[in-house]
């Protein structure tokens, strides 16, 4: 059976946790599909197609410098998680997980998910402990108020935000 798995979230931005778990899980499937998530109940300060540009060239130098087994391609989604999962075919989804917080809101979503689709398993990575810490949203604060975010997010996020005269 070929493992197909959704790593989804909104990528607002790309954070270095996000291409940690990204690279790790890329050895656990066959296919790994970066999944954006559409919200428009947010105000995203990247757009959709922002998002999935910086992720295709986070994949890219990735996969060029080796850091990448299996198939990874980005794309975008809208709706449950679980019917995208359902029409990518997938049978995982990959999760990653920071602290005990994060723990609680995905075991909720893992139990509502597994009562949806008894097919589609759940898989969590915990994050490295040099990313631990780092979440998109303080990213954004950080970014905001001026603050030095390169030790977060790639070179390419810095770049972008910078040229939004951040």
């Amino acid at each position: 059976m070929t493992r197909i798995a959704i790593y989804p979230g909104s990528f607002d931005p790309v954070t270095n946790g996000h291409l940690d778990i990204i690279q790790r899980g890329s050895s656990l499937t066959d296919h790994l599909i970066v999944a954006v998530a559409r919200n428009a109940g947010k105000s995203p300060m990247f757009s959709i197609d922002e998002r999935i540009a910086l992720l295709e060239n986070e994949i890219k130098s990735m996969e060029k410098d080796g850091l990448i087994s299996g198939k990874v391609t980005v794309n975008t989604f809208t709706g449950l998680l679980i019917d995208y999962a359902e029409k990518s075919n997938a049978n995982m989804i990959l999760r990653g997980l920071r602290a005990v917080t994060d723990f609680e809101y995905e075991f909720q979503m893992t139990g509502m998910n597994r009562r949806m689709n008894r097919d589609i398993e759940t898989v969590f990575l915990m994050a490295s402990e040099r990313n631990q810490f780092i979440a998109s949203s303080m990213v954004k604060e950080i970014a905001d108020l001026d603050g030095d975010i390169s030790s977060f997010v790639p070179n390419s996020v810095v770049e972008a935000i910078r040229s939004r005269g951040k």
